[in-house]
């Protein structure tokens, strides 16, 4: 029989992605169980402390065993952190880490669900890897682990046995396919169908809000973006915004990068989609008004750069997120 860890951290951590994961993963068991006589996996709440609180002692979760008394599993999977002092979270849960990556140098795969990325990535299991967390974290993310290849934009990663997933309740989705991956394609369809989860899901783009890398000391980076947001109808030349600030292109690009994150051009991209996603989602305004409205004249453009970073096109996101529309 393989073998689950899920883990209970010490300190912020969401009762739901523990939950979730071991009523899911039962359901599993016992649908694998009427079948093959036999459960596949024996299923373990593991962490380092005998009592963990959530939400100042309103909820109470008590792990079977400590890291301690396992000396062998197949998969672990980390949860999501609950506070914004991720630091702290990784201090408070170090004796977890080492286990984590012990059990991986052994041959466990290993997952974690939306910030829960950030005890994983303070192991260094992450590093050239790729990863995804809840979108909201991703500035923070990037500017505490610079070697790893965060993509937002993904739902679910997968990557030399270890897998991450998007934001909040996305890790039903990362569930269901570790069941189907560990189990089988009918399991995991029958799980889905049990709790209603929207199987092959693959992007969490459609529910970003894009606020940008604000926290950062370039006042030429900083002058720029806001010349940017103030300027969206204008089809900015990248070229003339360096010159605007008397740097170099090759400069300005680098310090734009390193401040943000994203290109100057990327960031332009993605200040004029969410403007035009905020429109689509409260007003009556057609396509070709709100394309207009956000800097592009070519509707063929204007469609492939939507697309690409929210997974919809204009029509289909704006259906689906118009109030009026929805509620017609």
């Amino acid at each position: 029989m393989k073998h689950l860890s899920v883990l209970v951290p010490v300190g912020h951590s969401k009762i739901s992605s523990i939950v979730c994961t071991y009523k899911v993963f039962n359901f599993a068991n016992a649908y694998w169980k009427s079948i093959h006589g036999e459960d596949l996996f024996k299923i373990q709440l593991v962490g380092i402390s005998d009592t963990v609180e959530f939400h100042n002692g309103v909820f109470m979760v008590k792990p079977h065993t400590n890291i301690t008394e396992v000396t062998k599993t197949n998969l672990i999977i980390i949860g999501a952190l609950d506070n914004y002092d991720y630091q702290f979270s990784i201090q408070q849960n170090q004796p977890i880490l080492d286990w984590i990556t012990k059990q991986y140098g052994q041959g466990a795969e290993v997952a974690s669900m939306c910030t829960g990325a950030f005890l994983l990535a303070a192991t260094g299991l992450l590093d050239g890897k790729s990863c995804s967390t809840h979108w909201a974290a991703d500035n923070t993310f990037r500017t505490m682990f610079p070697k790893v290849n965060l993509q937002t934009d993904k739902l679910i990663t997968d990557e030399n046995g270890i897998y991450t997933n998007g934001g909040a309740f996305s890790l039903l989705n990362l569930i269901v396919y570790l069941i189907e991956k560990y189990y089988d394609r009918e399991t995991a369809i029958y799980c889905a169908k049990l709790c209603q989860i929207e199987i092959d899901r693959n992007t969490q783009s459609p529910f970003t809000i894009f606020t940008g890398q604000k926290s950062h000391n370039d006042v030429m980076v900083q002058e720029a973006q806001a010349y940017i947001e103030n300027n969206l109808q204008e089809k900015i030349s990248m070229e003339h915004l360096a010159d605007k600030f008397s740097v170099g292109r090759r400069n300005f690009d680098r310090r734009f990068i390193k401040a943000t994150g994203n290109t100057p051009l990327e960031y332009s991209q993605r200040v004029k989609i969410e403007s035009a996603k905020k429109a689509f989602e409260t007003s009556r305004k057609t396509i070709n008004e709100v394309m207009y409205e956000v800097g592009y004249a070519d509707v063929k453009a204007f469609r492939e750069v939507f697309r690409k970073i929210t997974g919809m096109s204009p029509i289909e996101y704006k259906n689906r997120y118009n109030k009026d529309l929805v509620l017609n």
